[in-house]
């Protein structure tokens, strides 16, 4: 997968330039979203993949079920991408387009999973401890995870903050093995 991401990461670079002098960023966020789904759907990425289809056919797919989210550069960047055989490198792309996009907007996301269902209070609290750790603004996006048994653990980047009870019994368990 990392090497997937390593390639993404130009396509993802040069939309974001673009999008940037266009002040188009939130535009090409929604567009390069849609196409990051259709291209994840089983049955689109069949279509993409296959190569029956022609690159007319897979290029008419894609900006058909984009409708008016596709300006001509949209247009000209899905075709970019099947004369290169990259279609199924676009939720790669998206990923990093969004972290470019994050960045300098001085956001970082957060992945939270949490045995129970947090409540508003605890996000707020939450979102403001990391805030104060990262210096930037969180975004979280919270999924419950019961297997955690209490607590919750959080991604940011590469880092991990496990406060879970899963996970202090996984470092107790792993300190008697030594």
């Amino acid at each position: 997968m990392a090497e997937l991401i390593t390639v993404a990461r130009p396509y993802a670079q040069a939309v974001y330039s673009l999008a940037t002098e266009q002040q188009r960023l939130d535009a090409w966020s929604e567009a390069l979203g849609w196409l990051a789904a259709m291209v994840s759907n089983p049955d689109v990425a069949q279509v993409v993949t296959n190569p029956k289809h022609t690159a007319q056919e897979v290029e008419a797919l894609m900006l058909g079920v984009l409708g008016e989210r596709a300006s001509e550069d949209v247009k000209r960047f899905v075709g970019t991408l099947i004369e290169n055989q990259r279609l199924t490198l676009l939720p790669f792309i998206a990923e990093q387009f969004e972290l470019l996009k994050a960045q300098a907007e001085g956001a970082i996301d957060a992945t939270v999973e949490s045995a129970f269902p947090l409540t508003d209070e605890q996000k707020t609290e939450l979102t403001t401890m990391l805030s104060k750790k990262y210096g930037k603004t969180v975004r979280l996006d919270v999924h419950d995870a019961p297997e955690l048994i209490g607590g919750v653990r959080v991604l940011i980047g590469d880092d991990v903050i496990d406060a879970s009870v899963r996970g202090k019994l996984h470092t107790m368990a792993a300190s008697l093995k030594n």
